[in-house]
């Protein structure tokens, strides 16, 4: 029968035990904690980070907070090899940082290899001998004539401290900004230019973009040991971070709105934070670069040629820019 628990297999269910009350933790738990916070005073949450970048920024346009720890420097991907008599003799000449000078046991010593072995014991520059096996090994098989120079990998600084060294001396910045600049040695004579006319640095895009390999060094003629050169993740973003800390962007384009003669006529801009745009021959800036400087300078040509040499369009605003503060 249906219900009847004393049939054969029926399970009797007893009454559980009674127990005790939660004595109010039950209901307490219920309760809301109050408001959620708001998503920047979340410390994981990605808007808190970008409000302490922010802030950060603000901090910088006058003097830096205090514990704010250095930017961070990165390093470049790897070494390099500088090969043959001749680049190897002209990189010594030019200061470029080389680490070690190797040479192939038995080669000719003729009179470069006099002179790159008196530049090494004068800069105390590493002189190993090794086979002639092992240095096609660690050239990649190239033509090296014996010789092989070792150059560290480039230890770039971060964007932000080109502003702050600026400040630390009292001067206005004064900042180089390439956009797809691909060929190193257009980045070295850049670099060179920037040195020449009392620029604070020159910041690259860390990719799509030439960078700081022996080719730029000797292009540089040395300058690369005496003005930083920074990388920018992102170049539009690292340009509007320059704009909070009160730098007035202006962008080289051959149909710019404002003349060469304007800027150099416009004491507010040329004794005033600057930072200067220099985009690539073939393309010349991109978009979002075009559209975040607050300026596009063109510099007049006296006949129809379109646009100079990315590397002498910069020495030649620069020249403008160093007489306009002088």
């Amino acid at each position: 029968m249906a219900g009847n628990s004393e049939r054969r297999g029926a399970v009797r269910k007893t009454n559980k035990k009674a127990t005790g009350g939660t004595g109010g933790k039950g209901r307490r738990s219920l309760e809301g904690k109050g408001p959620t916070p708001r998503a920047e005073d979340r410390p994981y949450h990605k808007a808190h980070k970008a409000k302490q970048a922010k802030q950060a920024g603000q901090g910088r346009q006058g003097e830096a907070p205090r514990g704010r720890k250095p930017a961070p420097r990165r390093r470049g991907d790897e070494a390099e090899w500088i090969v043959g008599r001749n680049p190897v003799l002209e990189a010594l000449r030019e200061g470029v940082p080389v680490a070690t000078v190797h040479v192939a046991e038995g080669a000719e010593r003729d009179g470069r290899m006099k002179e790159i072995f008196h530049l090494c014991a004068e800069l105390g520059v590493g002189l190993a001998e090794t086979t002639r096996r092992e240095l096609d090994r660690i050239t990649s098989e190239a033509v090296h004539q014996g010789i092989a120079a070792k150059v560290p990998p480039y230890e770039y600084a971060h964007p932000d401290e080109l502003v702050d060294a600026a400040q630390a001396q009292g001067e206005k910045p004064l900042i180089v900004v390439l956009d797809q600049v691909t060929d190193p040695r257009n980045l070295g004579a850049i670099v060179r230019s920037a040195s020449g006319f009392g620029a604070h640095g020159v910041v690259i895009p860390e990719r799509r973009a030439a960078s700081m390999t022996a080719a730029a060094w000797k292009t540089s003629a040395g300058a690369a040991a005496r003005i930083p050169v920074a990388q920018a993740v992102n170049l539009t973003r690292q340009l509007q971070a320059y704009q909070d800390a009160g730098c007035f962007v202006v962008g080289l384009a051959a149909d710019g709105d404002l003349s060469l003669r304007e800027l150099a006529a416009d004491a507010d801009l040329t004794h005033g934070g600057l930072v200067l745009v220099v985009g690539s021959e073939g393309n010349g800036l991109s978009r979002l670069v075009a559209e975040t400087c607050d300026r596009l300078v063109s510099i007049p040509m006296a006949n129809s040629l379109e646009s100079l040499n990315a590397g002498v369009a910069a020495s030649v605003v620069l020249y403008a820019i160093a007489e306009a503060r002088a």
